[in-house]
């Protein structure tokens, strides 16, 4: 997934929603590897700590928000692992709860091991997800391996950020993304400043711990748990930089890696950012051909990008009413518009939900919306952006200011019209009042190959990301997939084939390896 608050991208989800500015950081040097980069550790060690085996328990209501029923041939198990808040302090700074989930087919057979998931974000529940993909993978990963989600420090079920208030968040995903006036502008710059502070006030010098470096120690600690003496991960957007950050750390601990929308740790927050607004650029106007090309489905053809602008323009000054008197504002509209963006399946309902919004009938946009806010019907929000924020915030060390910001905001949006003056901003971690504590950036020496996969119509993390990923590590090799929509495995049987060959048997694809759609 690929996560942003409006105006503040950040990296990504696979389920539809955010973007990520990567940071940069520090380069790696041999202090920060730490013991547990050491090729001999036991594997019950991380860090240079001893890891108690992970308990774990029956929890067969795991499926329950994810499934309307329990999933068959699937048994579920959970466990709590306690990890250093500061893993450069690790005995004195205090614990973390990091929540885990296990699925485990009731037909499995020839176990390899354990395959942990990261859906991305950084916010995303790993633990919803690895739920998810217990039942979703491919039935020959399902069969060979554990699936093991996880939330990630911060996240959902672990030791949880949460500083944002839905009244805030509410103004935040509804206000116009793109403000030109003064007053507009100053408007967004008070919100935003809002939101940083109330995390500031609560969290106070926590705020760095919450940083890629940090969950990434905590993931070997969750591999010594599981006993596995290697890593085999499967990590989309966000994860990607999750798993880069791993493999640099811990080089020697990697089995397999498959990193899926990658992130590029090299480019600066204002790279990122223009790298995405590009892309989303390009995967709206794949849309707009879908929608010529496809008139009896796209009731806003031909001209889809004409009226998605009018409607946002439109929302600045007469945004229509839903249920209960919710205002279709300019914010939301936008919002409804990027979420529909990370999968092609979701082009015919942005289309429906467009054309309803020109007929005073807004709800098919609020379902867009608000599956990317991961807002409720009661309008309560998960803490996915107040994670996101804290992670994308202490990673970042580089993010412009709030005056920089209104400069690229004007220039951008003559380059990118529909997406440029709203991903110019990152105007929360611009106010951030928590030290940075940005992540390694290098190649990932003695580790064993690691597969980076890029998809051409990725708007989230546009597909040049991948080769740039791959060729830092040193150790990647790049698959690309040929299609539409943020992450690509498993979307097609090549990329299936690829990707299951290489967990299973460390069969590596050959160089140059492309899927077409």
């Amino acid at each position: 997934m690929a996560l942003f608050l409006v105006a503040s991208l950040t990296a990504g989800c696979t389920s539809g929603t955010q973007f990520t500015t990567p940071t940069s950081g520090r380069p790696l040097t041999k202090a920060s590897a730490g013991p547990s980069g050491a090729a001999g550790e036991n594997a019950s060690k991380s860090g240079g700590l001893d890891i108690p085996a992970a308990d774990w328990q029956p929890c067969p209501d795991a499926y329950k928000g994810i499934f309307p029923t329990p999933p068959q041939n699937v048994q579920f198990s959970c466990a709590t692992v306690k990890v250093p808040r500061d893993w450069n302090n690790p005995k004195d700074s205090g614990t973390y709860d990091i929540a885990m989930v296990r699925g485990r087919s009731t037909t499995q057979r020839d176990r390899v091991g354990s395959l942990f998931i990261n859906p991305g974000g950084p916010g995303g529940s790993g633990f919803d997800y690895g739920v998810y993909r217990s039942v979703y993978l491919p039935a020959e990963i399902v069969r060979r391996f554990d699936i093991i989600g996880f939330d990630p420090r911060g996240v959902g079920r672990s030791s949880p950020v949460k500083c944002f208030s839905d009244a805030d968040l509410d103004q935040n995903f509804g206000i116009d993304p793109d403000p030109v006036s003064d007053e507009g502008y100053q408007s967004f710059v008070t919100l935003t400043r809002k939101l940083a502070q109330s995390c500031g006030d609560k969290y106070g010098d926590q705020l760095p711990l919450f940083s890629t470096e940090q969950a990434a120690r905590d993931l070997d600690a969750l591999r010594a748990s599981v006993g596995e003496p290697q890593l085999t991960y499967l990590g989309y957007s966000y994860g990607t930089l999750l798993g880069a950050v791993y493999a640099q750390l811990f080089p020697k601990k990697v089995r397999a890696l498959v990193l899926d929308g990658a992130v590029d740790p090299t480019q600066s927050t204002q790279q990122s950012a223009e790298k995405q607004a590009a892309g989303f650029e390009l995967a709206f106007t794949n849309f707009s051909k879908w929608c010529t090309d496809n008139a009896s489905s796209c009731p806003i053809g031909p001209d889809a990008r004409a009226v998605v602008m009018k409607a946002i323009a439109d929302a600045r000054t007469s945004p229509v009413a839903g249920a209960g008197g919710r205002k279709a504002t300019s914010g939301w509209v936008f919002t409804a518009v990027v979420s529909s963006l990370y999968s092609e399946s979701s082009w015919r309902l942005l289309a429906q939900a467009m054309n309803d919004l020109r007929n005073g009938k807004p709800a098919k946009m609020f379902q867009l919306a608000d599956s990317y806010a991961e807002r409720d019907a009661n309008g309560h929000y998960s803490n996915m952006f107040d994670a996101n924020s804290a992670v994308n915030c202490a990673d970042s060390d580089d993010t412009p200011t709030v005056e920089q910001d209104r400069a690229l905001q004007a220039q951008w949006r003559q380059k990118y019209p529909l997406f440029g003056g709203a991903l110019a901003l990152n105007l929360i971690c611009a106010q951030w009042p928590g030290k940075r504590d940005p992540y390694p950036k290098g190649p990932a020496t003695g580790s064993a190959p690691i597969v980076v996969i890029g998809t051409l119509g990725d708007p989230a993390t546009p597909y040049e990301q991948a080769p740039a990923l791959a060729k830092m590590l040193g150790v990647g090799t790049l698959v690309t997939w040929k299609g539409e929509g943020h992450t690509a495995y498993p979307q097609t049987g090549c990329i299936i084939d690829a990707v299951n060959r290489y967990l299973i048997d460390l069969k590596v694809p050959g160089a140059g390896t492309t899927c077409e759609k």
